[in-house]
């Protein structure tokens, strides 16, 4: 089921350094959210709180409160293994696992979960395969290693893995900066179709990907080097791209600045 998030007064640090501050936000389920901005705002970073994987580098510390339904997951008690669970990511590059076949990448993550049924695993690879919109290009080749894909696919096979453990949000950092323009198109087609099923949120440095695909576009700005990064302005993205509250906001989509 997809879920809302909501983040209260959110900072995040490495060490000493500060790297975002006081983020506050709501995301609504079956949406797709882009966060826009110059490099070094803080997307990314902000990104990889909502699935606890701040805590994985050295230092990195989250304060403030991040809820998904009611569920607060930075809680003493929560397993940050069981929140990834819940939340799905996609990287900048394709990285399907080299020595594994197609059909087992898809179904990698169940099996990390400890699912042995095979009629199971045969199900819910096709339908994430499906949903990927990859089925009908590998369905005669399940055994083949899903590095020998085309970039495009890999990338598609990548989301598969990730929405076959059922997640209720997919995260996804710049998934289409690797990417030529048609297969670029495929994975946005692909996104747009998944909120159906998902809470989508994207970091994107392509202006004009974020208008066609997200429903709402989140703008994070810095005020310098070695400040903090900071949401500037939210809202509907036709609003954001067409009449931003933010004069931040207007320059850097308008090229004038980032």
């Amino acid at each position: 089921m997809a879920k809302r998030i909501v983040a209260k007064d959110v900072n995040v640090y490495y060490g000493k350094f500060q790297a975002v501050d006081t983020i506050n936000m709501t995301i609504a389920p079956n949406s797709v959210t882009s966060f826009i901005g110059p490099s070094g705002c803080g997307k990314t970073t902000f990104l990889r709180t909502l699935n606890r994987m701040i805590e994985t580098i050295p230092g990195g510390r989250v304060t403030g409160e991040i809820r998904m339904n009611d569920l607060d997951i930075n809680a003493p008690d929560v397993d940050p293994v069981s929140v990834r669970r819940d939340v799905g990511m996609v990287f900048q590059r394709p990285n399907p696992f080299p020595t594994m076949s197609i059909y087992e990448n898809a179904v990698a993550g169940l099996r990390l979960n400890g699912e042995r049924n095979k009629k199971l695993l045969a199900e819910t690879a096709e339908l994430a395969l499906r949903r990927a919109n990859l089925w009908e290009e590998v369905k005669d080749r399940l055994d083949r290693p899903g590095a020998g894909l085309s970039g495009g696919q890999q990338q598609r096979l990548c989301i598969a893995r990730a929405i076959a453990v059922r997640p209720d949000v997919v995260l996804m950092d710049e998934p289409c900066s690797a990417l030529d323009p048609i297969s670029t198109l495929a994975v946005e087609d692909l996104i747009m179709e998944l909120k159906q099923n998902f809470t989508i949120v994207i970091v994107t440095h392509n202006m004009q990907q974020a208008s066609r695909v997200s429903d709402t576009t989140a703008f994070f700005n810095i005020a310098g080097a070695g400040t903090p990064g900071k949401l500037i302005e939210m809202g509907p993205t036709q609003k954001i791209f067409s009449n931003p509250d933010k004069k931040a906001t207007e320059d850097y989509i308008s090229g004038r600045f980032g």
